[in-house]
């Protein structure tokens, strides 16, 4: 899946100075160092390679080094090898700077001009911006004025954390400003949902078993279910989720990016543009939001207090500065049909929420039933035919289909097929941000988002925000430890059909 290309010599160069804005911050050590050093244990670290970590903080080299080895005994997903260690430890660089001082960037140029001399990087160049989303367009105009941007070797990229926006005017404002310093082709909006394994499995479940591919239409398929559920409340993420909600913070990036890839016709090769145009035509079919579909087929929940796993937590006004007559969503479910001639009248289920019943993040594609003439008519009540997509935390993919039960005359029961990719023979599963980083330095945005993908989701999230911010639904509305609101599953319940929670 590879379109842009680094090649020199017929190979790829991957040889860079990986700079990363935040480098004192909670992704830095939690997932972006832990996974470099997962990528140095599998080889995949080029020769000539650097990670200049750029932080406010008055600390030594030394210092840093040491934070960076602590936060990878603690997250990384392997036990660290000294050796290995000892080689990393010299490849990571600390930084002292204040990104929103225009004036400094030229030091900082200057500054990477002379470790790429030293390193042998080729001039290539990533920029990480591992910070808070309104600091983005500050480090991007500090870079263009610092004449930073532009590549000296084969490339300069720039790498943007979600969200990309707060909704459709500032997501486009955002892109003027990245498109006056980088090409979109430099550009690597970053949703790390789409390196998770089994997210990349999608495709080629579908598109490698003609079995699948075959059965993957509304003349089989009844309805298909995504849920990404989440234990948790927001912590001391309050602020910033006050800002986002369930539907920023998840159902326009994470869940739009799954619905997409889930539901895309085969792509007329595996080059990146080719697979993203397939998958932005699914977004552009879904049905039109009008006022009665917001009022039949959305539910919008907030948690209070309940006991989740023996101990009581708190409700979400009652949360670390969230303020208590708070309007905030922290759930939602959704009913949507994609109108093109696949999937015309399979509805699709969306839900997402914290402080739920359990955890774990899958797709359930649900079968139809066969004519009750036969086995059925005599028998007990038979379950559906189900293909369930593991995404978190048990990763894998399972079938379950009828058979006899053998220790009766007429009874028929469930039969699963489970295949699991957290099992020996699979060995320890690289995480999303190794896959992701290792196809920024390969030139590879397949698992990136292009701008008119997330334009188009900011069109569809945008009118459902508006539409919840005129609402007056009475908040909260379900118990931490349930499954959300009585109304999302009313919103099943009144299609014959029911949430599954596997």
């Amino acid at each position: 899946m590879m379109e842009n290309k680094n090649i020199l010599n017929g190979e790829y160069d991957l040889s860079a100075i990986l700079v990363i804005f935040g480098g004192t911050g909670d992704l830095t050590h939690r997932k972006l160092m832990p996974a470099i050093y997962n990528m140095l244990l599998d080889g995949l670290l080029p020769e000539h390679f650097r990670v200049v970590s750029i932080g406010r903080r008055d600390k030594s080299e030394d210092e840093y080094r040491n934070e960076v080895r602590a936060s990878i005994d603690k997250f990384s997903r392997n036990k660290v090898d000294e050796d290995k260690w000892a080689k990393l430890r010299e490849l990571i660089l600390y930084y002292k700077f204040d990104f929103r001082d225009h004036d400094g960037y030229p030091a900082l140029k200057e500054y990477l001009d002379k470790l790429d001399d030293r390193a042998g990087t080729g001039g290539n160049l990533v920029y990480y911006l591992a910070v808070a989303p309104e600091y983005f367009e500050t480090i991007v105009q500090g870079l263009q004025k610092g004449n930073m941007a532009k590549a000296k070797g084969l490339y300069s990229r720039l790498v943007i954390e979600k969200p990309f926006g707060k909704d459709l005017i500032t997501a486009r404002q955002l892109n003027k400003k990245l498109l006056e310093a980088f090409e979109e082709k430099d550009i690597y909006r970053i949703d790390h949902y789409l390196g998770k394994e089994m997210i990349q499995n999608i495709m080629v479940l579908r598109f490698s078993n003609p079995i699948f591919e075959a059965i993957w239409n509304n003349k089989l398929i009844d309805n298909i279910q995504i849920s990404l559920n989440e234990k948790l409340g927001v912590g001391t993420r309050g602020d910033y989720y006050e800002q986002a909600g369930a539907i920023r913070d998840m159902v326009q990036n994470h869940i739009m990016q799954i619905l997409s890839l889930v539901a895309m016709e085969p792509p007329v090769n595996l080059k990146t543009d080719s697979i993203r145009t397939e998958k932005l035509k699914v977004v552009e079919a879904i049905e039109e939001i009008t006022p009665e579909f917001l009022r039949d087929n959305i539910v919008f929940g907030q948690y209070g207090r309940g006991i989740i796993d023996g101990i009581e937590v708190p409700g979400y006004v009652e949360e670390g500065r969230v303020p208590k007559d708070s309007r905030t969503e922290t759930f939602v479910a959704m009913k949507l049909h994609i109108n093109n001639f696949r999937w015309a009248g399979t509805p699709f289920y969306i839900r997402t929420g914290k402080r739920l019943g359990n955890y774990g993040a899958e797709i359930v594609i649900q079968f139809k039933d066969l004519p009750n003439i036969l086995y059925f008519k005599d028998s007990n009540i038979q379950e559906p035919n189900l293909l369930v997509i593991r995404i978190q935390p048990n990763v894998g993919v399972f079938f379950q289909f009828n058979t006899k039960d053998f220790s009766t005359h007429h009874d028929i029961v469930p039969t699963k097929m489970d295949t699991s990719y957290a099992n020996p023979s699979q060995g320890n599963t690289p995480e999303a941000y190794e896959r992701l980083i290792y196809d920024i330095l390969r030139g590879d945005s397949t698992l990136f988002s292009r701008w008119d993908e997330v334009e188009a989701t900011w069109t569809f999230a945008d009118k459902i925000i508006r539409y919840r911010e005129q609402s007056n639904v009475k908040f909260p509305n379900y118990e931490a430890g349930s499954m959300g609101p009585m109304e999302a599953i009313k919103l099943l319940e009144n299609d014959n059909r029911k949430w599954w929670n596997i």
